[in-house]
């Protein structure tokens, strides 16, 4: 499944992602520092939702509450959740 994240509090508007069960992979972020986020996007693809949780939830920048990182994991949850909703 393909799915597209839009982002709270963070440079990158638009996070997208394929997700099959629990593996993400095909990440991109629309906007935000293009060479970190790439990196990012190359590190963790191929990774499993828990997994990516694991490293960059909780991540922040700066002052805000938040980061690119953070943001990421919290839309591959997001995402895991509705494809195994109900």
């Amino acid at each position: 499944m393909h799915y597209d994240y839009r982002t709270q509090n963070v440079c990158p508007q638009i996070i997208s992602f394929d997700i099959d069960d629990d593996v993400v992979t095909n990440i991109s972020f629309m906007g935000g520092c293009n060479g970190n986020l790439k990196a990012i996007s190359k590190l963790v693809n191929g990774w499993t939702v828990d997994k990516i949780e694991e490293y960059l939830r909780g991540n922040i920048c700066g002052r805000r509450p938040t980061s690119c990182a953070d943001q990421l994991a919290i839309a591959v949850r997001k995402a895991y959740n509705e494809l195994h909703a109900g």
